[in-house]
């Protein structure tokens, strides 16, 4: 499989260094030298789809480069799989590219309404790309906005329990696989991370964290690198008290799905959903009270095996859309507030 996952990653590097070099009044051509006229972007909050390379241009990616004109990418995390993420273990089939780092870049002027700061931003990306016939047909990205806010001083959460501002590269790993990898070592990371989804996550029987078997999966001194508004926890006793049990009380009856995609190549996992996890909000979250809402969340997940355990995890829930569904509008608080930039 590693001819078919070699040109799939050629392609995504190539369409990648074309938007990344493109002024924001060629970037429907460069959108259109790589993507067809078919191709779906699902993407973070306030956007919902975008179709074509047309929109993506000019909706998007234009106005980004216009806001922040020396907008650079570093990639931390760059690998492909064949996707594997339905629960009853029947895989997909289809190909996955993904990648996860920083955009980088001092704003000039408004992004949707985000006002321009004299300090460089480094804002958090991830994304998944299928590929189909030689083609980039779909993406799943998420830009994290929430920590955009905190960055410009105008934050729209209570002040994360987790460390604000971590997303490093992997330690002591290479991640950017950009070279075929081993099929015996991916395979077997694949399944340690079904296992982990299906039989630990899901297993939670709404009162006892360790009904979920976390101390299996997870090493005692994980990272985990959360979105904006959750923050990073630096081993899995900060995880489960600092992030997951906050997450359980307000969510208990939350299940994975079937997910879009999940991937491995050699110890690196990468999962991306649009929803991909299903519960009903029954408890307070945050600042806000229980809705009693059914939510869908959308997320972006990385990992990296190391000894047998996760030793780091990168991710990324979709905040902005996760209140909404509570009703309440995130990008009206940031306008709301006058906080220095």
């Amino acid at each position: 499989m590693s001819a078919p996952l070699q040109d799939a990653k050629a392609l995504v590097l190539a369409y990648w260094a074309a938007i990344d070099s493109a002024e924001p009044d060629h970037m429907q051509i460069a959108c259109r030298a790589h993507l067809p006229g078919s191709f779906r972007w699902q993407g973070p909050a306030p956007y919902t789809e975008l179709h074509g390379p047309d929109a993506l241009a000019a909706e998007y990616l234009a106005p980004l480069k216009r806001a922040i004109p020396d907008l650079q990418r570093q990639t931390h995390i760059f690998m492909a799989g064949v996707s594997n993420g339905r629960k009853d273990g029947t895989g997909d089939g289809a190909v996955w590219v993904a990648g996860t780092g920083y955009l980088t870049g001092t704003a000039v002027s408004d992004f949707l309404t985000i006002p321009p700061g004299p300090r460089p931003l480094r804002l958090r990306w991830g994304e998944f790309l299928r590929i189909e016939d030689g083609k980039i047909v779909q993406s799943q990205f998420l830009l994290d906005f929430v920590d955009w806010f905190e960055q410009i001083g105008r934050p729209v959460l209570p002040r994360p329990k987790g460390v604000p501002f971590v997303f490093p590269a992997p330690t002591g790993y290479n991640g950017l696989l950009t070279t075929p990898q081993d099929d015996a070592v991916t395979q077997d990371t694949l399944n340690f991370s079904r296992t982990f989804i299906y039989g630990g996550l899901n297993q939670f029987d709404k009162s006892d964290l360790s009904s979920m078997g976390m101390a299996k999966f997870f090493h005692p001194n994980l990272k985990w690198y959360g979105p904006g508004g959750i923050g990073g926890c630096l081993s899995l006793k900060e995880f489960e008290d600092l992030h997951q049990r906050p997450w359980l009380v307000a969510f208990p009856d939350r299940q994975v799905q079937d997910l879009d995609n999940l991937i491995a190549e050699d110890r690196m996992v990468g999962a991306s959903s649009f929803p991909g996890v299903l519960a009903t909000h029954t408890g307070a979250y945050q600042d806000t009270q229980a809705t009693g809402n059914k939510i869908a969340f959308n997320g972006i997940d990385f990992w990296l095996k190391t000894d047998g355990q996760f030793t780091e995890n990168w991710v990324f829930v979709d905040m902005i859309d996760l209140f909404r569904q509570f009703g309440i509008d995130l990008f009206d608080r940031m306008r709301s507030q006058g906080g220095a930039a």
